[in-house]
């Protein structure tokens, strides 16, 4: 279980990460740890890549329908723009950015930010996704959940997708993707 260190008493930043399947609950931690920095009278700014744009142009929506305000932005370099604003910054689907996420992540916490990403670790074909595994081996913590297989009911980490489109980021939910476990995965 993830302990949130006492951000008010370090002046150092760090990078959070919380990655995982489809359906492994990301977007639900991120809010809930967002939702408790407010709480702690934190200035919190939160973002999201224009391209999601499944629930709400301007909210970051949970499976479960847990939303929290952010800002859409075209690009990671535009997060920086905020960079005076909060103490926290919140940033979902990572996976989506382009590869100066990581920068910017690295950036925000250089300035004594507290960084709490989500996004997806693997695509549907189980490769590592966008610059995912360079987020999670800069930063300081990382937590990894895991969703229920839909086929047999292990735990789950990959995000098999059961259409036959082949590009790499095809935006869905149950329509488009199940939560599966290594062996039905790959049978």
């Amino acid at each position: 279980m993830f302990v949130e260190p006492n951000f008010k008493s370090n002046k150092s930043g760090w990078i959070e990460v919380v990655c995982g399947s489809m359906f492994s609950g990301k977007t639900e931690e991120l809010i809930r740890r967002l939702k408790r920095a407010r709480i702690a009278n934190m200035e919190v700014s939160i973002f999201k890549p224009q391209i999601d744009t499944r629930y709400h142009e301007q909210k970051i929506v949970s499976h479960d329908e847990n939303t929290i305000q952010a800002i859409s932005v075209i690009n990671a370099d535009a997060i920086m723009n905020h960079a005076h604003k909060a103490d926290v910054f919140g940033i979902d689907e990572a996976q989506f950015f382009d590869a100066n996420i990581t920068v910017v992540c690295s950036k925000l916490a250089e300035m004594g930010k507290r960084v709490i990403v989500a996004g997806l670790d693997m695509d549907y074909l189980g490769n590592p996704f966008g610059e995912m595994p360079k987020l999670m081996a800069i930063s300081n913590y990382v937590t990894k959940l895991h969703a229920i297989c839909i086929k047999c009911g292990a735990i789950a980490s990959y995000s098999y997708r059961i259409t036959s489109d082949k590009k790499q980021v095809v935006l869905g939910e149950k329509e488009h993707y199940e939560a599966r476990c290594r062996n039905c995965f790959n049978q």
